[in-house]
């Protein structure tokens, strides 16, 4: 088989031949991928790589010769059609390295379960090491055959158009597709696989002086979530934190959804406030966009702006359903540019998207709704 048709070819970097052996169980039980080879440490996974063609790499972090953080610019430099995937832990540790090899390029990252873990913990990290491999290896194959860089489209909310329109058109142009002003008061993101360098780059083209506070729901867990904010912040020169239940939503501020809980805004004598939920995961998700979108709809009506940014599956379609029928907005990135196209393409083929739009115009299209910018 050649082509889309294909398994995708995965490689497995650690310097455990235990987990070498156990990731490759999971990887060739499934009938679309496939292991082309393993290597010890990133060293001889740069061997390999001269010799074996691979979609995806499984790195681990802590390996003898030649570490993971070391290895990981210069697979993506030498092979820029390979994923990266790194194996973490949930310490503390494990998250600030993650997040670095996130800043670095890594497109997501498994979590490995301690060493005394009972099945259920290996059966979910099983299934989530197939559906990262899976849709991140199918992501990387066809995005440079389908895709012009810098195409954009516009499509009114509950229609199916498709057109392709210039890379210079205004922001606000595409955001006038429904007519009438349009005055947000919150902007609302979500995003999940390859998350934090989207955030970064879109939170990152806004001026410091950004006057509306923004929600951010990422799927990832506790730990991961709080150094997000704070690398946010450290990036984007203006106030983040992770929230924290009752937290007043002031302006200026942004706000992420800590790993655990899902993200709500409540309102009490007309003051907007956070409200952390313990209820069911939904999508499989905790924190969930889909509750935070619904609440925010609830709150904010017609002054909604969301943004629907690279991840997988489809959480937020339904709320991005709920904003859109009380006036307010949605953008999605475009699949060109993200790393999956599952979020923003559940959004975007339901018919909700204002617009769809690369990556680097998200934050133009932000401040242009916002009257930032003319």
């Amino acid at each position: 088989m050649t082509g889309a048709s294909a398994p995708i070819r995965v490689l497995i970097v650690d310097d455990s031949a235990v987990i070498r052996g156990a990731l490759g169980r999971i990887i060739d039980a499934e009938a679309d991928l496939t292991v082309a080879t393993t290597a010890p440490n990133g060293r001889m996974a740069l061997d390999a790589l001269k010799h074996t063609p691979v979609d995806v790499v499984l790195l681990d972090v802590e390996m003898p010769e030649m570490d993971g953080i070391t290895a990981l610019p210069r697979i993506l430099d030498g092979y820029p059609n390979t994923r990266v995937i790194m194996a973490s832990s949930l310490t503390q540790n494990g998250a600030e390295v993650t997040l670095q090899a996130l800043a670095l390029g890594a497109a997501d990252y498994i979590t490995k379960p301690a060493a005394r873990s009972g099945s259920s913990a290996l059966a979910a990290m099983q299934a989530d090491i197939v559906a990262k491999v899976r849709a991140i290896g199918r992501g990387a194959r066809g995005r440079a055959a389908r895709f012009t860089p810098g195409a954009t489209v516009s499509r009114t909310p509950g229609t199916l158009s498709t057109a392709p329109m210039p890379s210079t058109t205004p922001p606000a142009a595409l955001l006038a597709s429904r007519g009438g002003a349009f005055s947000p008061r919150v902007v609302a993101i979500a995003s999940s696989t390859g998350g934090p360098n989207a955030l970064a780059e879109v939170l990152g083209s806004l001026p410091r002086d950004f006057p509306l506070p923004i929600l951010i729901t990422q799927h990832m867990p506790a730990v991961f979530t709080g150094l997000l904010a704070q690398r946010l912040e450290r990036d984007t020169h203006r106030p983040c934190s992770e929230a924290v239940d009752g937290a007043s939503i002031l302006p200026g501020h942004t706000y992420v959804a800590p790993g655990g809980f899902h993200m709500i805004v409540r309102t009490e004598e007309a003051r907007p406030y956070v409200q952390l939920t313990l209820t069911e995961p939904e999508n499989f998700c905790r924190p969930s966009a889909d509750p935070m979108f619904r609440s925010v709809a609830a709150v904010y009506g017609a002054s909604t702006l969301a943004v629907v940014l690279t991840g997988m599956g489809d959480d937020g379609m339904r709320g991005a359903r709920a904003i859109t029928e009380r006036g307010g907005r949605v953008l999605v990135q475009d699949e060109a540019t993200s790393v999956v196209w599952g979020m923003p393409g559940a959004v975007a083929n339901a018919g909700l998207a204002s617009a769809i739009l690369p990556l680097s115009r998200i934050g133009e299209a932000v401040q242009a709704s916002c009257g930032v910018l003319v």
